[in-house]
């Protein structure tokens, strides 16, 4: 083990780096139990001080009632503002580490005729509560320590303190070696647990885009598309639906590596003129509700399916089919001159509760266009008012 990956609780920075959302969002979730738990602590000390119980004596409230106030308003940090605690993480856990830290030395000043306590009990807790790197720990530790034994050989006689002393240098060995023990256990555990959202992430891909263009495949194109068609308000939007022509006679002529290679090309095309190559790499559903993103699917087959979002009217989805359309008569390789397709596409209306209307009038414009002589566009105008 190097001094480096000490530092990370033997785990190299980059290891250790990668989880540093979940240890941000951990610390900040332990800092508001100990706060929480601090103001509570002094809500019960001042409400005995006020009533002079348990040998609480009243001179005690002002300082319970400076340190609830003191808790309250890091609490209203920590509630208020949880995206600024994680984002200023250290500073979070050094104000948290400071205000208990320097309670348990007040306190344990407070009893100058008694052994400390307190401040070796939330010297522990610190230690267990939040992650750093060992050498920050180490060094917050020994500051602590040297701040608790420096008041208590001042205001102590010489026979508590050097009782103190013994205490803080088993206790502070103690918390070092349980900190080291138990965050390192915790960034496994976090290591664990992004691999796990890793491979989570790659099943849902593959479990959601067509192993052989990347575009979304049959189950997840209608899954989201369903979902656009419920939540859509006033948006304009399109469905079209394609068809390769002469795709059997590309298998059969050229062979079935040619076929997946049209294919592909298609695909490709499509992520490309919708601007969706980035669609895999992201959680495809959230972004293209967010962003309003259009979608393409593969049915199966030489049938591809596309959902056109962001234009204003029907001319401007006939200029992408268009766009589309030439794209693909374009391509060149191997002895292939062109792809041809045919298209019929429809408007989404208000009428469309689903996407099965809707899907059957783009497939009436898309048999329009097969038998018109293929290769060409074709819109429905049938049955817009949902009775198709």
């Amino acid at each position: 083990m190097t001094y480096k990956s000490f530092n990370y609780y033997g785990y190299d920075r980059d290891t250790y780096k990668e989880c540093s959302t979940l240890i941000r969002s951990t610390n900040r979730k332990h800092i508001t139990i100990l706060n929480t738990w601090f103001i509570f602590i002094n809500l019960i000390y001042f409400i005995f001080a006020y009533l002079n119980l348990f040998g609480v004596n009243e001179g005690r409230l002002p300082f319970y009632g400076i340190s609830i106030l003191t808790g309250l308003f890091f609490e209203i940090w920590l509630l208020f503002f949880p995206r600024r605690v994680e984002k200023y993480n250290y500073i979070a856990v050094f104000i948290s580490i400071i205000i208990l830290l320097s309670y348990g030395i007040i306190s344990s000043v407070a009893h100058p005729y008694m052994p400390a306590t307190m401040f070796l009990v939330l010297l522990m807790l610190t230690s267990l509560s939040f992650i750093g790197s060992m050498y920050i720990m180490i060094l917050l530790t020994f500051i602590g320590v040297a701040g608790f034994l420096a008041t208590s050989y001042l205001y102590k006689t010489f026979s508590i303190a050097y009782h103190d002393s013994y205490n803080v240098a088993v206790i502070s060995t103690l918390s070092i070696l349980l900190h080291y023990t138990f965050q390192r256990t915790r960034v496994a555990q976090f290591i664990l647990y992004q691999r796990e959202q890793q491979i989570q992430k790659e099943l849902e891909i593959k479990s959601s885009f067509d192993a052989l263009t990347s575009l979304l495949n049959r189950g997840k194109f209608f899954s989201i598309a369903e979902e656009i068609i419920r939540s859509q308000y006033g948006e304009y939007i399109a469905l079209c639906l394609l068809d390769l022509d002469g795709f059997k006679q590309i298998n059969d002529n050229l062979g079935h590596q040619m076929g997946d290679k049209v294919i592909q090309t298609v695909g490709r095309t499509l992520l490309e003129i919708l601007n969706l190559q980035d669609i895999k790499r992201e959680n495809s559903t959230n972004l293209i509700l967010s962003e309003q993103r259009s979608l393409a699917g593969r049915l199966g087959g030489d049938d591809f399916i596309v959902f056109i979002r962001g234009k204003k009217s029907r001319s401007e989805v006939t200029d992408l089919l268009k766009e589309m359309l030439a794209a693909l008569n374009s391509v060149q390789f191997d002895s292939l001159n062109g792809i041809h397709a045919s298209f019929g596409f429809t408007e989404i209306t208000e009428n469309d509760r689903d996407i099965d209307n809707a899907y059957k009038r783009a497939d009436e414009a898309l048999y329009e266009s097969k038998r018109a002589g293929k290769n060409q566009i074709h819109f429905s105008t049938e049955a817009l008012s949902g009775d198709a």
